[in-house]
């Protein structure tokens, strides 16, 4: 069983990681090609709001209450009432998320006001954004349904075309950067038309994927209601639940918009290198152990579930500590390397690193955060992370007043960081109290060596590594280089560490 949910990581890793890539050079593309600047903060805004409703109905919400109910369906009942399924959930959310759309297009000012007020204070980015807005939110309809597909093929143990098809959006956000905005009155305006043409390429992907499990939804509103009303008591609450960090992320820029000109920008490009490891691997991870737990749950076996969770919290460990130091030692390096040219200076790397540090710090727990709520919501709890969910977004509100002012918009950072660990926090006590999970034996050792490996990693970096001013006045082949000799230094330090402490390759891929 683990091999197996080893492997499947490694392929959506992969996968992802490919994704990522893009998305990096995507943000290369923007940084180089419009800058930090009100452009850039307007398209920030519209396209944060339908993104935001994707990670809320698709990946969020409806993504976690289907899985489960599509799992139990699978193993316990015919390829006709699977199908059934299919088809009415993809009628009813097609025409919920097409109401959503409409509504959205029309209150698109209103919106803008809502999620960025300080905007009103400059009446042609507030303009600007809700003009772009209107373009790019019909996203929201498209990648709901891609992800039904994808949540479809992950159950069917399809994980790769899932997490190949966010490369279509890099892509096109890169293409229509390049090409089509010096075409347009106003340029950045090219990236809202990219953002619409690639949700309807994502979901044309997915169809050949789904014809071939004989599961291309034929949608219908009689097919089977009372899967879909299962699925919508179930998603209803986890909207929220798994949806905080997001939430969160909406409520910084909602603050950011009064700050400093270009606070947005920097918070957007320090949260685009942060979600790189929590997307190859954090997303992965839950992404494949979720109809594992579910399959699990539904065939009463606490003790494989509990060893597939322990399982998933020993990777988290192992992977996101060194990353969260490297993400916050090399902060600097990787913002110059990646975005400082033209349009992005030397004040827009120092401001950005600031909050990447503070998010690098909650990379663990927003990793956590994806495994944890994964436990719930295969036993398809949705009450309880919504508990926890509300009590992290409160912390988070607080934590925002209380170091904004200090800190301005690295404290926005470090309020979603110090949250995150509150939620995560509170979901172990949770899965763990009502005997959902018990560690294994030898999580003290275990622990101990990672500390070891990453303060290893951490002392040679720190000590070797040239500073930022030196970075500055390389050209882009030195920064590359040096900045992958210093990743795979720090990398081969830390596992090789950990080998010499004992902690062997096959203990990730068999039971504890």
């Amino acid at each position: 069983m683990k091999k197996r949910l080893f492997k499947s990581t490694l392929i959506v890793s992969a996968m992802t990681t490919l994704s990522r890539i893009f998305g990096l050079l995507r943000d290369v593309v923007i940084a180089t090609v419009f800058g930090p600047g009100a452009g850039v903060d307007a398209f920030i805004v519209a396209f944060r709001i339908p993104n935001f409703l994707r990670r809320l109905f698709a990946e969020g919400g409806f993504s976690q209450a289907f899985v489960p109910v599509l799992s139990e369906y699978k193993e316990q009942r015919g390829e006709g009432e699977v199908r059934a399924l299919v088809d009415q959930t993809s009628a009813t959310l097609s025409l919920v998320l097409f109401a959503v759309t409409i509504i959205g297009v029309v209150a698109a000012p209103i919106l803008i006001y809502v999620f960025a007020p300080g905007f009103s204070s400059e009446p042609e980015k507030q303009l600007l954004a809700a003009d772009m807005l209107r373009i790019t939110f019909p996203y929201i309809l498209f990648i709901s349904l891609t992800a039904m597909a994808g949540g479809v093929l992950n159950t069917y143990g399809q994980f790769a075309v899932p997490a190949f098809t966010p490369v279509l959006l890099n892509l096109f956000l890169i293409s229509f950067a390049i090409w089509l905005a010096p075409e347009l009155e106003e340029p950045i305006v090219a990236l809202a038309w990219a953002v619409l043409a690639a949700g309807l390429a994502q979901l044309l992907f997915q169809f050949p994927f789904l014809a071939r499990l004989k599961l291309l939804p034929r949608p219908g509103l009689n097919r089977d209601r009372e899967g879909v009303r299962r699925i919508l008591n179930l998603m209803l609450p986890t909207l929220f639940a798994v949806s905080i960090t997001q939430i969160n992320l909406l409520i910084d820029t909602i603050i950011a918009s009064f700050l400093e000109s270009d606070s947005i920008s920097w918070l957007y490009f320090s949260d685009r290198l942060m979600e790189f490891p929590l997307g190859v691997f954090g997303v992965a991870l839950a992404t494949v152990i979720l109809p594992s737990l579910s399959r699990q749950h539904s065939g009463g076996e606490r003790e494989q579930y509990s060893a597939t969770m322990d399982w998933a919290l020993r990777l988290v460990f192992l992977i996101a500590i060194p990353a969260a130091l490297g993400l916050a030692v090399l902060a600097g390096p990787m913002l110059t390397t990646l975005f400082q040219y033209k349009a992005f200076t030397a004040l827009d790397v120092h401001m950005s690193s600031q909050s990447l540090m503070a998010y690098a710090v909650g990379l663990p727990a927003f990793i956590f955060i994806k495994v944890l709520a994964s436990g719930f919501f295969s036993r398809q709890d949705t009450v309880t992370p919504v508990k926890i969910g509300v009590v992290a977004m409160l912390s988070n509100v607080i934590l925002n007043l209380l170091l904004v002012g200090p800190l301005a918009h690295a404290g926005l950072a470090l309020a979603t960081s110090l949250s995150a660990f509150i939620n995560a926090g509170l979901l172990y006590y949770f899965l763990h109290k009502r005997q959902h999970y018990t560690p294994s034996s030898g999580w003290f050792f275990y622990l101990t060596r990672i500390v070891v490996g990453v303060l290893l990693m951490g002392v040679l970096i720190n000590t070797l590594a040239p500073n930022i001013e030196v970075w500055l006045n390389w050209d882009v082949y030195k920064r590359v280089a040096n900045l992958g000799f210093w990743i795979i230094a720090g990398t081969l330090v830390y596992f090789v560490s950990l080998i010499i402490l004992g902690i062997r390759p096959k203990q990730m891929t068999a039971p504890h």
